[in-house]
């Protein structure tokens, strides 16, 4: 006897490519079935406006750069060809930087994929996991150090800290540096989110941390004392997860 077909089976697919402006799913249904299309045109189009102002809201200084309308269009064309995996969408837009650096209409604005790299970590740095500031008395340059989880290194082709900043809300939009900058990123313990702009010696000297060389290693790029005070005075080098409660 031939098995029923279940309409709602594995509809996960269909569903995706729905939303994307394919047919509607078999498993959709309505009191008046003529009213399926339209419904569900409604909900692709409120789908389609929330992930725009999701996408707005991650990457504001690209929005400011481009402006909001085309924005707008730019977000569809990204949503199209990069839909969310998840449900989670802090965990979406990490491909927006390089979408941009290749997206014809923004070739004009080359920078424009960086400064998507500096609000994405900055949101990631945000979402960090929390960790515990080592106690200065217990700071070693013997053994290796464990940087905070919110502690990123961004390396830029274009000023695009300095265009970042100079986009924030306030401020005239004039950027005042030339040429590739590193970014530094971390969450503070007041929990909002620095840029600062770094040298590439103090870039080698933050890398060789993370990479677990202790600092008697690291130090030896660079004088290491500004970066230290930094990461010292924002609570950025942390106990080891296995250290004991003290």
């Amino acid at each position: 006897m031939p098995q029923r077909s279940d309409p709602c089976r594995d509809v996960t697919p269909d569903f995706r490519a729905a939303l994307a402006g394919g047919p509607v799913p078999g498993c959709v249904t309505a009191s008046d079935p003529d009213e399926i299309a339209r419904r569900f045109a409604v909900y692709r189009n409120n789908v389609a406006h929330s992930l725009r102002e999701a996408l707005a809201r991650r990457f504001p200084a690209v929005r400011r750069l481009v402006g909001t309308e085309f924005f707008a269009a730019m977000a569809a064309e990204f949503i199209a060809a990069h839909p969310p995996r998840t449900p989670v969408l802090q965990d979406w837009g990490d491909a927006f930087a390089t979408f941009l650096d290749g997206f014809p209409p923004v070739a004009t604005l080359p920078y424009l994929g960086d400064v998507a790299r500096i609000e994405w970590a900055r949101g990631r740095a945000y979402h960090a996991a929390d960790a515990t500031a080592l106690p200065t008395d217990r700071l070693t340059d013997a053994e290796p150090l464990r940087l905070h989880p919110s502690l990123r290194l961004v390396p830029l082709s274009h000023p695009a800290v300095a265009i970042w900043r100079a986009n924030q809300p306030g401020r005239d939009g004039k950027p005042r540096a030339i040429g590739p900058q590193i970014a530094l990123i971390w969450r503070r313990p007041d929990f909002d989110v620095s840029v600062e702009a770094i040298s590439p010696a103090d870039a080698s000297l933050v890398h060789a941390l993370m990479a677990g060389r202790p600092l008697a290693v690291a130090g030896l790029l660079t004088d290491p004392v500004p970066m230290l005070t930094l990461l010292l005075r924002d609570g950025l080098i942390c106990e080891h997860e296995n250290s004991p409660e003290r």
